[in-house]
């Protein structure tokens, strides 16, 4: 598996298992699970989720995935903005570790911006990564005028910023995105298919059927072509999981990415960061 270099040396995988959803409803619990530890069995590195997901609910499903494997993937984990206050914010994990059953998270993230004040959130992750409780940190639904904030205050560290990125939604390409490389911030994408949109897309079919392969294999495998960015296709069912893995064979030709262009245009001017 491809992985991608952080600010702070560590590395992060380029494709992980997104909870977002999970831990909502008892009667899915045994289908989520299964999807997970599926996925974990097909060689997926990394899963991502967060308090907010199921209050909590996904947090106790990934530690039940994780349990009794020899070695454990990259996690990314998210603190709610209404925690995110210096003593909320290092509590927030804390919980967050105890439902997961984990001493560690890779990559901490604040979830959006919201009332706290950024400089006791990045406070707490500061002790936090020094107490050896997170990884990395980073945030997430950052547009550029907050990440030029987090800047002055993550001594360089930030990690990560996840936000809506996917063929149909290339706002961040404008500015957000090439001011992330330059500094060597990776992206990662959160809803990769735009929750199911993408896959009834003509153009999308008609380009996917020509390469051999689906629709959501094509659209994550586009998301991979990108220079510095990640992504965390989420999916309940074992035979979505084992599709969205095999993006990783999709070989995109100069042709392709071209009229994969034409049918879903960059964009040509600042769009404000949209946000699911």
């Amino acid at each position: 598996m491809r992985s991608c270099k952080l600010p702070s040396g560590a590395t992060m995988p380029v494709l992980g298992l997104g909870t977002w959803r999970m831990g909502e409803s008892p009667r899915r619990r045994a289908e989520e699970l299964d999807a997970l530890k599926y996925g974990l069995e097909l060689g997926y590195p990394m899963i991502d989720t967060a308090e907010m997901y199921g209050d909590g609910g996904a947090e106790e499903i990934v530690g039940e995935a994780l349990a009794g494997l020899a070695r454990r993937p990259f996690i990314v984990s998210k603190v709610y903005p209404h925690n995110a206050s210096r003593a909320g914010t290092i509590a927030a994990c804390e919980r967050s570790l105890k439902r997961m059953r984990i001493e560690r998270i890779d990559l901490y993230l604040l979830h959006w911006r919201g009332g706290a004040r950024l400089e006791e959130t990045f406070d707490a992750f500061h002790r936090l990564r020094t107490a050896g409780k997170i990884g990395d940190f980073g945030v997430s639904n950052f547009d550029l005028g907050d990440m030029e904030d987090a800047a002055r205050l993550d001594k360089g560290l930030n990690a990560s910023n996840q936000v809506l990125y996917c063929l149909s939604r290339r706002g961040p390409e404008f500015d957000l995105l090439p001011w992330m490389r330059k500094r060597g911030v990776p992206l990662m994408a959160y809803s990769p298919l735009d929750q199911g949109g993408l896959l009834r897309k003509a153009a999308l079919k008609k380009l996917a059927d020509g390469v051999g392969c689906t629709p959501a294999q094509l659209a994550i495998a586009w998301l991979l072509a990108q220079p510095g960015v990640v992504t965390i296709p989420k999916s309940s069912s074992r035979e979505r999981v084992k599709e969205n893995l095999g993006a990783l064979d999709v070989t995109l030709s100069p042709q392709l990415l071209a009229e994969l262009d034409r049918a879903f245009p960059p964009p040509k001017g600042k769009q404000a960061l949209e946000m699911l």
